[in-house]
């Protein structure tokens, strides 16, 4: 199973982006997907998660500009972020709770998003 993080880049503070991720492979099914972040010298940090369901669950910090969403169809996990921040600027990672014979987590490659000043 592969995740395939796109839609990263260089945006002006207080512009937006949204990132995509596509979960490939051979799979039962996906629980839980959600995206992370990682700033250089930083530990990586949660950002939003959604269940199989559509509940979500966002980090204080990104609460009213991030949007998280998922299309099960596709296995395809979005993240609209609106009003960025030059502090936004990390790497993002994706990653879904697989079911195949177990249920284990993969991550996607991150994908860059840079917000100037």
């Amino acid at each position: 199973v592969q995740l395939q993080a796109s839609g990263g880049g260089l945006v002006q503070a207080g512009g937006c982006l949204r990132l995509s991720c596509a979960a490939s492979g051979s799979f039962f099914s996906i629980n839980d997907m959600g995206w992370y972040r990682q700033a250089p010298g930083k530990q990586r940090e949660l950002v939003a998660t959604i269940t199989d369901d559509g509940s979500r669950n966002y980090a204080d910090s990104v609460k009213g500009r991030f949007t998280i969403s998922r299309e099960n169809a596709k296995n395809t996990v979005y993240l609209h972020m609106s009003s960025l921040q030059p502090e936004d600027t990390a790497v993002y990672f994706c990653n879904a709770e697989v079911i195949q014979l177990w249920t284990h987590t993969v991550w996607g490659q991150g994908t860059q998003v840079t917000v100037s000043s």
